[in-house]
């Protein structure tokens, strides 16, 4: 094949003549939009060994077990682990030898006469890599953007096949295999916003990354982690929680950015729209605060996520360069309320004009984005260094022109501000915080928490110098 990126028909055709592979298809909801391919471009009796569409839920069921919902990680597994052991059972002694057996499965919602929203699914392939070598893994999961249920259909092929093309021939260089996934693909037609890589052929592979990767590449607007620091899909998170989020570079946490997302989400907890739930407390960092070299970029990346993540809180990576755009992705993931935690100077970018000269609407336009989701700006005091006066949302001055605007979000309880804070951790600065850091003045140690504390110094993180 040429050095050109392949077609789809031309990587479904390549698996078809290549011996070495040989499986199952089993695909739900979606149509056998992948395992299509395979018969359309010839030569599939080299590589199917069965295809199998179980739509109705009691055959589901009966087969690979029940399932809270259908369209789910738990059954994409399921089908995974199912299939993968029936054709080991039955093709092993046979094939064994010869082919490296793979099972690919998914399961998908798209656009019905009953089903209006925009389609999404779980794409999984189980695969040896090699003949009679443990399994490894892939699983990612995908939204359909098309208006159309038959161009929906038609994506969910072109991810497929790539898909199993990348798992077989780029499993050994990972960063080709995630930007081979959208082959065929605009970015207004598919998003891939969770990957999972496991298994032997990944072995040393950090998901984290391959999920950045996403992010950069422009797959997917948005790669959340949990406190574990494991990749999952937003929804599997978000789901009908009320959520405070908190966005900064963190490099490091200090002790204010904490008491920040703790004292908003405790006073969220209090607001009757949540229930009585317990909000998601969740740190968001843009891509704009990784640093430009790739190599570096992508040490420091992690290096922020595992500190977060040691103070036990989930991390959100995104592309979004404004607050609206930050809560319409939560909203889609979530209806229940959504808090930004902030501190007063980041009140006051936000307010900034300049900041919104992409929309035609400008500043009005962004709030009128942000405040129609049910979410609210919890803000937390800041210390005026000069005077040593205590900024609140409150007393805080703004241009004569937003004064009618200001008061009318602060009247209306769009704005809140934070009640709980120490003025111990006003004086708190991130840019000296990092200035001691890197110049070894050992009282950055007192500024943030101590696990910390003790991560970067262990791990000798952001340019950390010893006093």
């Amino acid at each position: 094949m040429s050095t050109e990126t392949p077609s789809t028909h031309q990587k479904a055709l390549q698996i078809n003549v290549d011996a070495r592979r040989y499986g199952t298809f089993a695909e739900i909801g979606g149509g056998q939009e992948v395992a299509r391919w395979f018969f359309r471009v010839g030569g599939a009796a080299g590589t199917v060994a069965k295809t199998i569409s179980a739509y109705d839920m009691a055959v589901s069921d009966a087969i690979y077990g029940p399932a809270e919902r259908y369209v789910s990680r738990q059954r994409l597994q399921a089908m995974l682990d199912y299939e993968f052991k029936l054709l080991s059972e039955r093709l092993a002694p046979t094939h064994g030898d010869q082919c490296g057996l793979f099972v690919f499965a998914d399961t998908v919602a798209t656009r019905s006469f009953s089903r209006h929203e925009e389609g999404h699914g779980w794409l999984g392939v189980r695969f040896q890599a090699e003949p009679r070598e443990e399994p490894s893994e892939i699983i990612i999961h995908a939204r359909l953007l098309d208006a159309d249920n038959w161009r929906e259909q038609e994506a969910l092929g072109h991810l497929g096949v790539n898909l199993l093309h990348a798992a077989f021939y780029h499993h050994h260089r990972p960063e080709e295999l995630v930007d081979s996934l959208m082959d065929d693909l605009a970015a207004t037609r598919a998003e891939i916003d969770m990957i999972c890589l496991s298994g032997p052929a990944f072995a040393g592979v950090d998901n984290r990354l391959m999920s950045l990767q996403l992010v950069r590449k422009g797959f997917s607007a948005a790669a959340l982690f949990t406190a574990e620091g494991v990749v999952v899909q937003p929804a599997e998170l978000l789901y009908k929680r009320p959520v405070v989020v908190e966005r900064g570079t963190f490099r490091p946490v200090t002790n204010t950015t904490l008491e920040i997302l703790a004292s908003a989400t405790e006073q969220m907890a209090t607001d009757p729209r949540v229930g009585g739930q317990l909000p998601l407390g969740l740190f968001e960092m843009t891509l704009r605060s990784l640093l430009a070299e790739p190599h570096e970029a992508h040490l420091d990346f992690l290096a922020r996520v595992d500190t977060l993540n040691a103070l036990g809180h989930a991390v959100l990576i995104s592309n979004f360069d404004s607050y609206h755009r930050l809560v319409a992705f939560l909203a889609r993931h979530t209806h229940q309320p959504i808090g930004i935690a902030l501190g007063v100077p980041s009140l006051k970018k936000l307010l900034e004009r300049e900041a919104y000269a992409d929309l035609e609407g400008g500043l009005l336009e962004s709030l009128g984005r942000l405040f129609k989701r049910d979410a609210r700006l919890l803000v937390y005091p800041a210390l005026e260094v000069a005077t040593g006066r205590i900024v609140t949302l409150e007393n805080l001055r703004v241009a004569p022109s937003l004064q009618y605007l200001y008061a009318h979000l602060l009247e209306n309880d769009f704005m809140v501000p934070v009640h709980h804070w120490s003025k111990a951790n006003l004086g708190i600065i991130p840019a000296e915080v990092r200035t001691r850091l890197e110049t070894g003045d050992p009282a950055w140690q007192q500024m943030v928490p101590a696990p910390v504390a003790a991560m970067i110094q262990r791990e000798r993180l952001f340019g950390l110098k010893s006093a």
